[in-house]
């Protein structure tokens, strides 16, 4: 089934006092391009998470958002500063001797002041870390691609029609082209009629040779042959599971190169007519095949 390159997913995983929340968005992008939001501390999860998405993803640009929560017992440390909690207390009773001031410099209000207490992260366990990272990428990932492959859904059926659409071109540009071809030389033998002299008969193997000529060079046979092709290899990659949009985005070129031939080998309007009907329904196509993973 083929994905869209638009989506999001999110997963969450708690474990031993550990949460962790990654949420992933991805947009179209040529190649697989991820960005990373989430704390300093946490740098030692990019290869993991990078790792994960790039064996489920393979195009798109994806914003990876790491939430993390630590809340064991061993997660932070208190440190009193000593030095400090001494100079405190010391200029609070000089002012309680000076002023006559009740010293009310109890623990709790030592512990407020400035720089007398410090609170740190303790490093915590990279393995258990990347352990369940890794279960909420997972889980990330899997809402990420249903997403995607809904999407994908949707835009397999419309590619569907527009080639439903071209094909229905190419039928009344391959009969147009053999009809303009008869009445192009009824008009050339009609215009020779009218140039010669009367009485003077037309050689008619050199009239032949000359019309074969014009029709091999107007001839569309090659082109109505390989558009039909294209159609084909593109109703075939839409049915496959793995990665197309590059390969879809090359056929959509070709049938646009094969269209472009046909229009520059006729002068005839209705083939003029079809030949931009078609283009339009090859932009259309184009348009939608940069959302194809």
């Amino acid at each position: 089934m083929l994905r869209s390159m638009t989506g999001f997913g999110k997963g969450f995983c708690r474990q031993d006092g550990r949460e962790i929340v990654i949420e992933l968005r991805s947009v179209n992008h040529k190649f697989l391009d991820l960005s990373f939001r989430m704390p300093r501390t946490l740098g030692f999860l990019e290869d993991t998470l990078r790792c994960a998405i790039s064996e489920s993803l393979s195009r798109g640009h994806v914003d990876v958002s790491v939430t993390y929560r630590n809340t064991r017992d061993d997660a932070k440390s208190v440190t009193v500063d000593k030095s400090v909690l001494v100079r405190y207390m010391n200029a609070g009773n000089e002012l309680a001797d000076e002023y006559g001031l009740r010293n009310d410099l109890a623990v709790l209000n030592l512990m407020r002041l400035p720089e007398v207490v410090t609170v740190t992260e303790n490093e915590d366990d990279a393995d258990a870390v990347c352990a369940i990272a890794r279960t909420a990428v997972d889980m990330a990932l899997s809402e990420l691609v249903s997403m995607r492959e809904r999407e994908g859904a949707k835009l397999c059926d419309d590619m569907n029609k527009k080639l439903d659409n071209l094909s229905d071109i190419r039928d009344v540009l391959e009969s147009r082209a053999e009809t303009a071809m008869l009445e192009h030389k009824a008009k050339l033998e009609e215009r020779i009629a009218a140039l010669m002299p009367q009485g003077v008969e037309v050689d008619a193997s050199r009239l032949a040779t000359e019309v074969a000529c014009m029709a091999d060079k107007a001839s569309v046979d090659e082109e109505m042959v390989r558009i039909k092709t294209h159609i084909a290899n593109m109703r075939e990659m839409l049915t496959k599971s793995e990665p197309m949009g590059r390969k879809l985005d090359f056929m959509v070129q070709e049938l646009n190169r094969e269209f472009n031939t046909t229009g520059s080998k006729s002068t005839d309007v209705t083939i003029a007519e079809n030949v931009i009907a078609g283009k339009a329904e090859i932009e259309k196509l184009r348009e939608q095949i940069q959302n194809i993973e």
